[in-house]
């Protein structure tokens, strides 16, 4: 070959491995890129992924804390409620007081007028007994004849019986009004001005049942099955507004004709209370809440829902417990358990209802909701 053959043979072969060095060159080139690309939509990929982690996140956050004003909002609603609903009752209460105190002195003259109207009625009748015997002795048969005339004109003899029935009925029926005022005023005493003193149960429960009477009578016959009881330490007009409240919710679920019964017994270290009624029963599904302050099935206007809530604030503060068995159709049971002597009670003990065993001892417990500060 000749030089210049040579050369050329050298130029090409040096332009043919530029050309595949610049190939090689291209492609780790376009593999890099490639690389770079997918690595930036991975990237893209993963940022949007957080972004929307991130969102949701704050969005559940928000919601959360919207749920927890909501709710806040409710509770201070509920409160705002509940303290209107306590200077409505205390108000009540003062009105019925004073009401009861007024009632009172007329009542008073009342009683004494018909005692004394009964002494009179009595001397009269033995005048009148005089006479009679004296009639006899009566020389002039006209006057006679006159005076057995004015007699059976009068009716004299129904009369004495009848006037006799009269005061009767009329003393009776003061007593009856004198003992409603005297119930209405022990009933409206402050609960705060109370003093824990030993009471007799029974005697505070016929006190309620003489004043709501009127709102039982149509719907219900009361049993009492009365044990023997001591006496307990309490406050008296708090636990006659639990029995006022148990009394009228047990009317107000019976339907048509029905039975309220009371049964009392002693168990050493506490009383237990149960009225039973024959209403409609309580929904499984509204147990747990029956002691939630304004929670109530009746339709608007017909209860406020705060009865059973007060009561159970009563009981609790009192160291007992209300227990509750309740069957659809058939009737529900209250039970109430009382220590008969206070103990100590921690503040900060957490707050329970619970469910009734047949045996009438407490069965499952479960927190309450609300403590009702009316109570």
């Amino acid at each position: 070959m000749t030089p210049m053959e040579l050369l050329l043979m050298a130029v090409m072969a040096a332009l043919a491995v530029s050309l595949v060095v610049a190939a090689l060159r291209a492609r780790r080139l376009a593999q890099a890129s490639a690389a770079a690309a997918a690595r930036a939509a991975t990237l893209e990929r993963e940022l949007d992924a957080r972004t929307r982690r991130l969102e949701e996140s704050a969005a559940r956050a928000l919601e959360r804390r919207n749920e927890e004003l909501a709710s806040a909002n409710r509770e201070l609603q509920r409160t705002q409620d509940q303290l209107l609903q306590s200077e409505k009752l205390a108000s009540i209460g003062q009105l019925a007081a004073g009401v009861a105190h007024e009632i009172n002195n007329p009542i008073g003259f009342v009683q004494s007028n018909v005692a004394t109207l009964d002494r009179y009625v009595a001397d009269i009748f033995a005048l009148i007994a005089a006479y009679e015997q004296a009639e006899t002795s009566i020389a002039d048969p006209a006057l006679r004849a006159n005076v057995e005339a004015a007699r059976k004109a009068a009716d004299l003899d129904f009369v004495k019986d009848d006037v006799r029935a009269l005061v009767a009925q009329s003393r009776d029926g003061i007593a009856r009004v004198a003992k409603i005022v005297s119930d209405l005023k022990g009933y409206s005493r402050s609960a705060s001005d109370e003093r824990w003193q030993p009471a007799d149960i029974h005697a505070a429960i016929d006190s309620t049942l003489n004043i709501v009477y009127n709102e039982i009578k149509y719907k219900a016959e009361v049993r009492k099955e009365y044990g023997t009881l001591p006496l307990i330490e309490c406050r008296p007009a708090q636990l006659s507004q639990v029995f006022m409240n148990l009394l009228m919710n047990a009317a107000q679920a019976i339907r048509g004709q029905g039975t309220i019964t009371i049964r009392t017994r002693d168990a050493g270290a506490h009383v237990v209370l149960e009225f039973a009624d024959t209403g409609e029963g309580i929904e499984p599904a509204n147990l747990a809440r029956i002691f939630e302050p304004f929670f109530t099935t009746k339709p608007v206007g017909k209860g406020t829902g705060l009865g059973l809530s007060v009561a159970y604030g009563i009981v609790s503060d009192h160291g007992g417990e209300i227990a509750v068995d309740s069957t659809r159709g058939e009737g529900t049971v209250f039970r109430v358990f009382l220590p008969v002597a206070q103990p100590e009670v921690s503040p900060s003990a957490p707050s329970t209802c619970a469910s009734a065993n047949s045996d009438g001892t407490p069965g499952e417990r479960f927190p309450a909701t609300s403590r009702h500060p009316m109570a």
